[in-house]
């Protein structure tokens, strides 16, 4: 489990309590030992959390206080409501997972005003399965990116003229009407942008490219934010 999720389990196990919750309790619960218990305890505490208690008595919230669900206020909430909906639109089906499964998380934690706030969001990203064929290439793309792996494209350019291309990975862009893939093309030997829905084939190999100065992330944002607009 992640130190993140840690610390916000531990916050939402202690709201509402009347007794002190044993650190050992809290270790069961978690997973994890009890002097991790203790050192993310403290950790919190320094942050400015108001928890009372200390190691072999057990913790509990500040009598008189009480920790708002992750601190967010009603547009927050909605902000995440809606930044789900696009991503569940447009994303690819690996994140769109990803962030249903963060929205149940704050939903599960949330008092019924905030969560009936956040389900009346009249904000939509409407999906009709019309975005499918681009998903499973940002999903492919995004793993590729993530391992550094070679990609094989076969690509038709805006004239339609068909070409095979083999490029380094390096970001996926969504300007509102269509995702770019932004890469080194090892056939051009420049930085290219490739447009999802012009990618006919796309074939992750097992080879694997370096972080090289020169091809790499912070190369592209230099050479994008160097050409003419």
């Amino acid at each position: 489990m992640r130190r993140a999720d840690r610390l916000f389990l531990i916050i939402h196990a202690l709201r509402g309590r009347r007794t002190a919750l044993p650190a050992r309790g809290l270790a069961e619960t978690l997973g994890v030992s009890l002097r991790t218990v203790y050192r993310d305890v403290a950790d919190l505490q320094r942050s400015g959390v108001p928890i009372e208690g200390e190691a072999g008595v057990g913790y509990l919230l500040r009598k008189g206080s009480d920790i708002p669900p992750l601190m967010f206020q009603p547009d927050e909430l909605e902000a995440l409501v809606v930044g789900t909906r696009f991503v569940q639109a447009f994303a690819g089906e690996r994140l769109s997972r990803a962030a249903d499964a963060a929205l149940l998380k704050i939903n599960a934690v949330l008092p019924p005003e905030l969560r009936e706030r956040s389900e009346r969001s009249r904000v939509f990203a409407p999906d009709f399965g019309q975005h499918a064929a681009i998903k499973a290439h940002i999903d492919e793309i995004h793993v590729a990116i993530a391992e550094a792996r070679v990609v094989v494209l076969d690509y038709a350019d805006e004239k339609g003229s068909a070409s095979t291309r083999e490029i380094q990975p390096l970001c996926l862009a969504f300007w509102g009407g269509a995702w770019t893939l932004g890469a080194w093309c090892r056939l051009r030997r420049d930085f290219r942008n490739f447009r999802l829905d012009r990618i006919h084939v796309c074939e992750i190999s097992t080879m694997t490219f370096v972080d090289d100065a020169a091809t790499n992330f912070s190369a592209y944002l230099r050479a994008m934010e160097s050409r003419p607009r």
